[in-house]
């Protein structure tokens, strides 16, 4: 039985045959040339032929008779044969069926199945890191827009920062400024003031008080004792350092009853801190005011201070 190789040697030698016919019929073109029928030159010629009787007609030609066959004597009959001349007929076993094409098939279609597997496993893992590089991509994306989002908020803190630091720089400023003022506007009222005699009106033997008058050295005393019996009443906050400066606005009745009493600026201390000034105020009361009528004040700013 022919194998496949066989198949295949003889199927590649029919094709170089009719291949080869091909082309000598091919370059058998290149020597063609056509007929051309030849015309000689001058005008045409015509003739007839005249005669009296048609042309006799030919004779049959007479066959010669086939001679009769001979008879054939008959082959002589065969003599049977000898008992000891007889063989039994052989017997072919069967052929035997060679596989060799079947294999060779589910070779090749192993061989393209497994280079098909192949393929695609190399296509799946190529579109698995296109993937992967995708999703890297997008994470280095995000970060670096995390990031940017965070440097800009870095940014706008410590531009809210200095801003805060500048506002609380000049309201420092501003503070000690009022607090200087302050303090020479009371070292003014603590020193007693001179006055100078009119040349028209006649100096008085004693001074007296009257309604468009103060004492200002009574006022300067006054203004202490309030501070010293809201000092007695003051419980200082743990966070309260030495060298606190704090103005406080007292309201207040004829008697020393507070009607209230306020942190102002200029003032350093926090929010604690002057709460607990303002609640001294309110626990001293009534503040100091027999023997200190003719310098009462309804509204009265001081400066608390506290220098540890």
């Amino acid at each position: 039985m022919e194998s496949f190789s066989d198949k295949t040697r003889a199927f590649f030698y029919s094709l170089a045959v009719h291949l080869s016919v091909f082309a000598l019929l091919f370059v058998g073109l290149f020597f063609y040339q056509p007929v051309h029928p030849v015309a000689t030159p001058g005008p045409l010629i015509e003739a007839e032929i005249v005669g009296t009787a048609a042309a006799p007609r030919p004779q049959p030609i007479s066959k010669p008779k086939p001679e009769p066959p001979k008879p054939v004597a008959p082959p002589p009959a065969p003599e049977p044969p000898k008992p000891d001349q007889i063989r039994p007929p052989e017997v072919k076993p069967p052929p035997t069926v060679q596989r060799n094409d079947n294999k060779e098939q589910e070779k090749i279609a192993d061989t393209g199945m497994q280079k098909a597997e192949e393929a695609k496993r190399a296509q799946e893992e190529k579109h698995r890191q296109q993937q992967i590089l995708l999703e890297e991509e997008k994470k280095r994306e995000e970060a670096e827009a995390k990031q940017k989002a965070k440097q800009a908020e870095i940014a706008k803190q410590l531009e809210d920062i200095r801003k805060e630091r500048d506002k609380a720089a000049k309201q420092t400023r501003l503070a000690q400024e009022k607090m200087k003022q302050l303090d020479d506007l009371q070292k003014q009222q603590s020193q007693p003031k001179k006055t100078l005699p009119a040349t028209d009106v006649p100096v008085a033997d004693t001074a007296k008080t009257g309604m468009q008058g103060n004492d200002t050295s009574l006022l300067a005393e006054y203004s202490s004792a309030i501070i010293k019996v809201v000092t007695d009443n003051w419980n200082r906050p743990d966070t309260v350092q030495p060298g606190l400066r704090c103005a406080v606005h007292v309201i207040q009745l004829p008697g020393g009853t507070v009607m209230s009493a306020k942190a102002v600026s200029p003032c350093n201390a926090d929010q604690v801190a002057r709460t607990s000034i303002e609640q001294a105020v309110t626990k001293a009361q009534p503040l100091p005011y027999k023997g200190y009528e003719s310098v009462f004040q309804r509204e009265i700013t001081f400066i608390f201070r506290y220098d540890g």
